[in-house]
């Protein structure tokens, strides 16, 4: 503060308008064998869309898994989606290595790390990620020497050829770019186009998805706004198929500084075919961990909602063991299955096996971050024209994040007005009355077809053993909202003198947000306890600040009882009601 010498006015102001933020409750997070994209590397995904796009389409192999992911997305448009993959999965290469191709390349990480100094021998160019789908993948580059008549001729595998005019892609030849020529080089310039070969990308063989324009051989080439215009980066960061790996054979000037430089011209344009590449779906139980660690930090990945896919019971408690309840801020959902054969439980002993799943030593949770369903829904595949069993799990947190936009956190995701699943032929167990009654005790949420009201989530139970207000998933979630929202505003304390003033200006914060939750019927009543009497002088010399939240969470309507009571006729109502 500053202090005048002589009689003056001082301004100074104290910000007491800070208020509780919102805060996301309905980011969803999943891992998964896809077929395409990079492998333990989280890609915010906001439509089935671009979930096909990013991560490939479905294929046996994956097909439970990848569903469950589109189906979360149809209820909610903010996934973070994480690739696993096995040891057998493998990047197509130009030249595949003798007896196998054995190059791997999960990320931007692998490959920097062992491929971008261009010593693999294996061609020009990799697939960008491990799959069969690389296998569709070629590259063509033409210079000024070989770009008159580019074409090239693409086999289909089924006798015939295609025959594509590459030089009608592009306006000009490429020749000489400015930037190399004002340093006194020449014959820079490339055209490279990227195609779908075998038409597993697009379904049209031959088709081009992308193609770079002028690119440069000098590796300090730039744009008219300054970017780098190298070939081998543009490729690095741009395309969406391929890494740089090699420079073509004798071209040796390429890469060089672009100063008096006469860069060699190809004599022929390139093609660079990949093969090689292999899909290997079969991820066990630690593949799937490795995939779900990445959500571990809750620093990193802001996510509220983790379907579990079709995984094993050891595989879904240990993500509710080391997910859900270290972070404490999701919740986990479950699909069972036969313990025995891991198959899709069906039949007339499906309650005891759904049960069986949930008290077998390999899952039994106990948690209130965590939520089971009945089992699996069978839906259509548009993609292979099939029908698939699939995990409900995706469904159930989709419903949650539904919930999230038509309401609020703290309204239950089941029942006839929010808890309609989409996308359902058949259930693989439709449970009656009696049996609900049992899976409910057990902490399992039926999920069940409701002649003429559709396929509706029964239940909101977590897996909390206890009996306890947090058994119900609109409480778990009404305190992970709150807890979130009022954890991000105590931040601003930090580093805060503890007196009277910042703890009335905590109270100031949290005593309305509370108040407007209330007003939206998320809770009953509140008192919030920020003082002297909880900050004491021990409190305070530790350099801790203690504020005491009292929550009365409302309940949702589980069972109704309706009397219905026949009276003669002459009698008064006000005779016989209580």
């Amino acid at each position: 503060m500053a202090f005048t010498l002589s009689p003056g006015v001082s301004i100074v102001e104290k910000d007491l308008t800070n208020v509780v933020p919102a805060v996301s409750t309905s980011a969803g997070a999943f891992a998964g064998p896809f077929a395409w994209g990079p492998v333990l590397d989280p890609v915010l995904i906001t439509s089935e869309n671009e979930l096909a796009a990013r991560f490939g389409k479905p294929v046996d192999g994956n097909a439970a898994s990848w569903f469950t992911a589109a189906n979360f997305l149809a209820y909610s448009n903010r996934l973070q989606a994480v690739r696993v993959a096995t040891t057998g999965a493998r990047n197509a290469v130009q030249t595949p290595v003798s007896g196998g191709n054995t190059i791997v390349i999960n990320n931007e990480q692998d490959y920097l790390s062992t491929y971008a100094d261009g010593t693999a021998d294996v061609g020009l160019f990799a697939a960008k990620y491990p799959g069969k789908l690389g296998n569709s993948i070629g590259v063509f580059m033409a210079d000024s020497a070989s770009f008159a008549g580019w074409t090239t001729t693409i086999n289909t595998g089924e006798s015939n050829e295609v025959t594509l005019n590459l030089a009608a892609l592009f306006d000009s030849a490429p020749s000489t770019s400015n930037f190399v020529a004002n340093v006194g080089g020449s014959n820079d310039e490339l055209h490279i186009v990227v195609i779908d070969t075998l038409g597993l990308w697009t379904g049209v063989t031959g088709a081009v998805l992308e193609k770079f324009s002028y690119v440069s051989k000098a590796l300090n080439a730039r744009k008219s706004d300054g970017g780098t215009n190298f070939y081998k980066d543009v490729i690095n960061t741009q395309s969406k198929y391929v890494w740089w790996m090699d420079y073509p054979v004798a071209m040796t000037n390429w890469g060089t500084d672009a100063t008096g430089k006469i860069f060699t011209v190809l004599g022929a344009a390139s093609a660079s075919i990949l093969s090689g590449g292999a899909d290997d779906f079969d991820a066990d139980d630690g593949d799937y961990q490795d995939g779900y660690a990445i959500f571990q930090n809750a620093e990193e990945l802001d996510v509220s909602l983790i379907p579990a896919g079709a995984v094993s019971g050891a595989v879904a408690k240990w993500i509710v063991d080391n997910v859900a309840e270290t972070r404490k801020d999701c919740v986990v959902f479950v699909s069972p299955r036969d313990v025995t054969t891991n198959e899709v439980i069906t039949g007339s002993d499906s309650v005891e096996k759904i049960i069986e799943f949930r008290t077998n030593v390999s899952f039994n949770v106990n948690s209130s971050y965590a939520v089971m369903d009945s089992g699996y829904k069978y839906q259509y595949d548009r993609y292979n024209d099939k029908y698939r069993w699939v995990p409900l799990n995706g469904d159930i947190a989709g419903l949650c994040a539904r919930t999230d936009y038509t309401n609020d956190s703290w309204w239950s995701p089941g029942g006839l007005n929010r808890g309609q699943v989409k996308n359902v032929v058949k259930l693989a167990f439709n449970p009656n009355q009696a049996q609900r009654d049992e899976l409910y005790k057990a902490g399992v949420n039926p999920v069940v077809s409701l002649r003429g009201q559709g396929v509706v989530l029964f239940g909101d139970k977590t897996l909390l053993a206890k009996p306890s207000a947090f058994d119900r998933i609109n409480v778990r979630r009404l305190f992970i909202s709150l807890e979130k929202a009022i954890a991000t505003a105590a931040q601003y304390q930090l580093f805060e003198f503890n007196d009277a003033f910042t703890r009335a200006q905590f109270r100031s914060m949290v005593e309305p947000f509370l108040r407007d939750v209330q007003g939206r019927r998320g809770i009953m009543d509140f008192r919030v306890i920020c003082d002297e009497t909880n900050n004491t002088g021990e409190v305070i010399d530790q350099n801790r600040f203690v504020a005491s939240i009292f929550i009365k969470p409302t309940r949702v309507v589980n069972f109704i009882e309706l009397s219905f009571v026949a009276v003669r006729t002459g009698i008064s109502f006000d005779e016989i009601s209580g």
